[in-house]
């Protein structure tokens, strides 16, 4: 008896249907490019041209993350078209901290079976999220491993990296005392906190994606799943108005690991709960599960996603030039003597 001959796809790896994928792909990739951009999807490596000339020392500026367990969000509501804005996201607000513009991005997606169409709604969102982040998408990987991921499953990273004049470089080292602490408004959740969430949400609460919230206003799929916000045009605004002495992107961690990342020795900040107002989602989460308020703010952005220190006299200006770009900036703290976050309520 012949023996039969094994391929590829018997074992799991459709590569037509990966094939497919870019195809589907393509115009959501090209949407993103600049003329930078010096190669089409598909080369092995991604060229970009970089502009030097009008800084004296360019310094490159990555950043790498991924979207967590917000993913099993899009798995119960099969919609796959925005996590990549997430993974965009994650990246891009943390280069932008540092001052740097950024330039490009490449994205990583694993998963058990490629669908060339969940695929490409995937892709979609990273594009999406790339031109929000005034960034190209150069490149990619798209890895079919069977019996790795689970039936539906995957995971994604990404990878962005910026440019900045070394002078022009922010890393908190000029904050000083009395400088004000100035918050942005997140969209949401954006990508932290979920494995509580979900505990909370679906194993406590025992609620359905399709669950309608009357105090949300939509349904608490809905609001698991919006995307992450991208900080782009209020970074870049700010910047070329006036200096800022810090940015800060408040993500894993909430308020109490990342607000002291950029804060020198002998300095603190105390912020000024009740300075803005907590979107729903997050008051919802916290009755549900009687989490502690200091915890929610040790794990959640609470509603800034993100946050500049600037020098009081400096303030008006940075508020009316957020402003300008849509944003609704409030004051909610200041830079003290002492150490560590502190949470003062009114």
């Amino acid at each position: 008896m012949k023996e039969e001959k094994l391929t590829y796809k018997d074992a799991g790896v459709d590569t037509k249907e990966g094939e497919r994928a870019v195809r589907l792909m393509k115009d959501h990739v090209k949407k993103t490019f600049t003329p930078n951009v010096l190669t089409g999807l598909g080369s092995f490596g991604s060229l970009f041209k970089l502009d030097v000339k009008d800084m004296k020392e360019p310094v490159l500026v990555a950043g790498t993350d991924g979207v967590g367990t917000k993913l099993k969000i899009a798995f119960l509501m099969e919609k796959h078209d925005t996590v990549g804005q997430d993974c965009v996201a994650m990246c891009v607000n943390d280069v932008l901290c540092q001052g740097a513009t950024p330039l490009f991005f490449l994205d990583y997606i694993a998963t058990g079976k490629v669908h060339a169409e969940k695929v490409a709604d995937i892709v979609k969102g990273i594009a999406d999220g790339c031109v929000l982040g005034e960034c190209a998408l150069v490149g990619g990987e798209t890895a079919e491993m069977p019996d790795f991921y689970g039936n539906g499953e995957y995971d994604m990273a990404g990878f962005a990296v910026g440019i900045v004049d070394r002078e022009k470089i922010i890393d908190g080292s000029k904050i000083k005392k009395g400088n004000v602490v100035i918050g942005i408004p997140s969209s949401g959740i954006h990508s932290n906190g979920y494995s509580l969430v979900r505990k909370v949400i679906f194993e406590k609460e025992n609620m359905d994606v399709l669950d309608y919230v009357d105090e949300l206003g939509e349904t608490i799929g809905e609001a698991l799943l919006r995307p992450t916000k991208i900080y782009t045009a209020a970074c870049n605004a700010v910047r070329e108005t006036t200096d800022i002495n810090g940015i800060i992107h408040i993500t894993g961690g909430g308020f109490f690991e990342n607000i002291p990342r950029i804060i020198p020795e002998g300095l603190g900040v105390e912020i000024q709960v009740g300075s803005w107002e907590v979107p729903p989602i997050f008051r919802y989460i916290q009755k549900c599960a009687d989490i502690e308020e200091n915890e929610m703010f040790a794990t959640f952005n609470m509603g800034m996603g993100m946050i500049m220190v600037v020098e009081e006299e400096q303030v008006e200006m940075v508020m009316r030039v957020l402003k300008e770009v849509g944003e609704q900036p409030s004051i909610i703290g200041s830079i003290v003597e002492g150490q560590g976050v502190v949470l003062c309520r009114k």
